[in-house]
């Protein structure tokens, strides 16, 4: 099992990824370990060449040949603990990437309804992809460059060891350069702040343009959008252009101060090998000691800026882990066991936002097998009832109650393995149409959902596509008509077989000749189970046995289709204007 990221929200941001890391002791250790032994490798060269040119300025050529096996043996080594270490840390890199992102995932199916309303699907790609990946690249690079100080330890190690005083003058100009360091980054940590927030403004423009591109086409605001998702590059290129220049300013000081300390070693060494005081040797392996110093420094600026980067995406992604989901299984909460589906909505109150109510002291039952139609202007809250039986949200006031079990009382899952519902706008996946209306009942049988796209009145049209059953549909399975998708979304729903069904203007993009057939086949299917019609349309509306008429979020009158067409005005009129709509439409 995937252990999550730390909750305590008072840590920096890579304690809270700890857990992830811990799991892979094995290759953060090995990666460690393969790490050490290649730097010490890595130092060993110098100071094997050391001897290799004394040994030849001597004259010495046993020491000479011995030497250079020791050289190209330490070389090879070199090789094969660098590979592994690359291997190890970025395999941890990948692997805390891909939990990240699976963490990341299943936190999202967990949230409600509410957080999306509020947050832009293109934030949300955006801290799913580019932020996460710059953690990862942190976590793959960062370790490799961090080890690199300890090459910096053995190597100022072993220089003081031969030579303290030219030791000490290669490492005058180092001070200056983490002084330089600290400046950059407290300069580019805002900034990479900036710049992942406008990336992921960026996603959401081209998410909503993608899906919306029918809407962009049919206004014929390609030009606009265009503009649109220009501004926002040049936002982007603002934010970015900024880190450069701090780069450009700070990154050359960063990696050439340390080769100050190069000329003075050379110069200062130099001295000293003319005064007999140190070997030739000696004074090529401090030059290449100098550049082992050198490297922490040179790469600080690459490490602090990507440092800062995966801290604000870190943010950014914590942002969302944090976020803690508002409708969640009580403690105590029960399974709804072999429901017979009754429902009641006991005084309830429930508003989007708080301080404006949608319904109001909403009172109704409906027994278990009866169908109730609900009717009554836009805004009047009738999908809201709907998404409140389903527990979307929960009631500010009062109880929504299935077989007289309060929703909050039961779990999730059991509660919407009874409730179905077929919403107004359909959404299909973009897979095969089989899998689609399987999606409730993946282990069905084609003959399962061969039955339940005919009881929809979908089988017809399905075969007559290029693949049949099998067709994948497009995006949004905009490919389809609005009809078909319709038909496709009821099948989905019947098979899987719901006690409770709720059709949310399920019927509205259909013709009338397919719509009648689909109610033939409703008639029989809702036998035995409770339906909630929400409807405009009369033949919709005939499906039901009790008709609720709803103003203002209150139920203003219910009774049979001819009992409200005799004595409710306000009904005749919604009746009226439905039926002047749908001779509108084509």
């Amino acid at each position: 099992m995937i252990p999550g990221i730390d909750p305590d929200q008072t840590k920096g941001w890579m304690m809270r990824l700890m857990p992830l890391i811990r799991c892979r002791d094995n290759l953060l250790i090995a990666g460690i370990v393969t790490g050490v032994f290649g730097l010490a490798v890595q130092v060993a060269v110098p100071a094997a060449a050391r001897h290799a040119v004394d040994a030849a300025g001597g004259g010495d050529r046993q020491t000479l040949w011995i030497t250079t096996m020791v050289i190209i043996a330490l070389g090879l080594s070199r090789m094969v603990l660098g590979g592994a270490n690359r291997y190890l840390l970025f395999k941890l890199g990948w692997s805390v990437e891909t939990d990240m992102r699976a963490i990341m995932y299943e936190h999202l199916t967990r949230l409600s309804f509410s957080y999306y309303d509020r947050t832009q699907s293109g934030q949300v790609i955006s801290r799913a992809n580019s932020d996460i990946r710059s953690v990862q690249i942190l976590l793959s690079f960062g370790p490799i460059i961090a080890m690199s100080v300890l090459s910096f330890v053995l190597a100022f190690g072993y220089m003081l060891w031969v030579h303290t005083w030219l030791a000490l003058v290669a490492l005058l100009p180092l001070p200056c350069v983490y002084w330089l360091g600290v400046r950059f980054r407290h300069e580019v940590l805002p900034l990479s702040w900036v710049s992942q927030a406008r990336m992921a403004d960026l996603a959401t423009i081209v998410d909503e343009n993608v899906n919306g591109t029918r809407i962009v086409k049919s206004f014929a605001a390609e030009e606009r959008q265009i503009s649109l998702l220009g501004r926002a590059a040049q936002r982007i290129q603002w934010a970015n252009e900024r880190i450069a220049d701090s780069r450009s300013r700070w990154n050359p000081l960063i990696e050439s101060l340390p080769r100050v300390g190069t000329a003075m070693v050379l110069l200062y060494g130099g001295w000293l090998a003319i005064e007999g005081q140190v070997t030739v040797g000696t004074l090529l392996a401090f030059s290449a000691y100098v550049i082992m110093l050198q490297v922490p420094f040179r790469t600080a600026g690459f490490l602090l800026m990507q440092a800062q980067r995966a801290s604000a995406a870190a943010q950014r992604i914590y942002e969302i882990l944090d976020e803690v989901p508002e409708i969640t299984d009580a403690a105590y909460a029960t399974d709804l066991m072999s429901p017979a589906g009754k429902v009641d909505f006991e005084d309830v109150s429930f508003g989007y936002d708080p301080d404006i109510p949608v319904l109001q002291n909403f009172n109704l039952s409906i027994q278990a097998g009866e169908r109730v139609a609900l009717v009554g202007r836009t805004g009047s809250g009738k999908s809201t009832v709907a998404r409140l039986l389903d527990r979307f949200y929960d009631t500010n006031h009062g109880a929504v109650r299935i077989d007289n079990h309060d929703v909050r009382d039961v779990t999730l899952q059991s509660l919407r393995h009874t409730v179905g519902l077929v919403l107004d706008e359909p959404f299909l996946f973009s897979v095969s149409i089989h899998d689609n209306i399987a999606y409730g009942r993946p282990d069905a049988s084609r003959t399962e959902v061969v039955a339940a796209a005919q009881a929809a009145q979908a089988h017809s049209f399905i075969t007559e596509l290029s693949e049949g059953y099998d067709t994948i549909v497009g995006e949004r399975g905009y490919d389809l008509s609005g009809g078909q998708r319709q038909r496709i979304a009821i099948a989905r729903t019947l098979l899987a077989n719901p006690k409770v069904l709720i059709l949310d203007d399920a019927t509205s993009a259909i013709d009338v000749t397919v719509e009648e057939a689909i109610h033939k086949a409703l008639r029989t299917l809702m036998a035995n189970r409770t339906t909630l019609i929400i409807a405009h349309r009369l033949s919709t509306i005939s499906l039901a046995e009790r008709v609720v008429v709803m103003t203002g979020g209150e139920i203003t009158d219910m009774g049979t289709h001819a009992e409200l067409l005799a004595r409710n005005p306000e009904y005749v009129e919604i009746l009226a204007r439905s039926s002047t709509e749908s001779a509108r439409l084509p």
